[in-house]
């Protein structure tokens, strides 16, 4: 099957000298809910900006579909809705005009795109503001707003450039509902972000790209697993010949009353070693489980944070 989107050496440097991507592969299958996860300059919106046709690329190449961004341009396009960083509409006319001119610009029939429009205000709880201006609307509309009209042409492929950077924590988990929904209708979806909760939560698959090179990709799950995050932290009333022995086979070490002990799945041993430890004599007084994140992850390979 062809992919949703093919990325094979893609590089660009910008007037002045500035690398802004070093030669990134990525496929993303059709249907896939695909997350590039890294910090801001990382190369995230060159990468999205050349995929959807704002951005030249310096060399290598870029398939949407099968269709090459750049010699099959009209073909590509229309197959993508992008929903930007900056917010990019026209501020005089009433929102639901500007979602049926949008799909004008994508030769969808007068009579279709009203229909559409309908669907995603009502969709995204805009209906009551149709004939309202942008300026009108709060931040948090204007978000809703942004990811709605990109999808006024009903593309194959929605991308996301960091679709909830400034919102808050309330509007930021119900515009997750909206695109797990859509995902699971069929929609591809590519989201750029640097919230690490936001790609742990929503992607099938992530890829993480800092100075312009991916460094990985994976599920989450696949590259947290290869992390020493997992495990859980016991405090006990004190240490005895006897506690270490209980914990025989375990990768565990004691520091001031705490016992760490590093494993995977913890929640799935946990009453086998809180037994262990109270048959050995000692006095259970608290219990943590943690686990790892893709912060772990980025970390680990970077050598930094990604807000650093």
């Amino acid at each position: 099957m062809v992919p949703a989107v093919e990325i094979h050496d893609l590089h660009k440097q910008y007037a002045g000298g500035v690398v802004a991507l070093k030669g990134i592969n990525l496929t993303v299958p059709v249907g896939e809910f695909f997350g590039l996860l890294g910090p801001n300059g990382a190369g995230k919106t060159t990468t999205i900006g050349i995929t959807t046709g704002l951005v030249r690329p310096s060399g290598g190449f870029v398939k949407v579909l099968g269709y090459d961004v750049v010699s099959q341009y009209r073909q590509s396009r229309r197959r993508i809705g992008l929903a930007a960083q900056e917010l990019n509409f026209d501020w005089f006319f009433p929102i639901e005009e500007l979602m049926i001119l949008q799909a004008g610009y994508y030769g969808v029939p007068r009579k279709v795109a009203r229909q559409r429009t309908a669907h995603l205000l009502e969709l995204f709880g805009l209906s009551g503001k149709r004939r309202v201006k942008p300026r009108e609307l709060s931040g948090g509309m204007k978000r809703r707003f942004q990811i709605a009209r990109s999808l006024v042409h009903d593309p194959e492929i929605l991308i996301l450039d960091e679709p909830t950077a400034g919102v808050d924590v309330e509007l930021r988990r119900m515009l997750w509902s909206y695109l797990t929904q859509l995902n699971q209708e069929g929609k591809t979806i590519i989201l750029t972000t640097h919230y690490i909760e936001e790609a742990e939560k929503l992607c099938d698959r992530v890829a993480i790209i800092d100075h312009g090179r991916i460094i990985t990709e994976g599920s989450p799950q696949k590259l947290m697993a290869g992390q020493n995050g997992d495990g859980l932290t016991i405090t006990i009333d004190s240490w005895t010949e006897q506690t270490a022995r209980a914990l025989e086979g375990y990768d565990f070490n004691f520091t001031d009353g705490h016992i760490r002990i590093l494993i995977p799945q913890p929640e799935l041993r946990l009453t086998e070693i809180i037994n262990q430890l109270t048959s050995a004599g000692a006095l259970v007084q608290d219990v943590a489980i943690s686990h790892s994140t893709l912060e772990d992850v980025f970390m680990e390979l970077t050598g930094h944070g990604i807000d650093e």
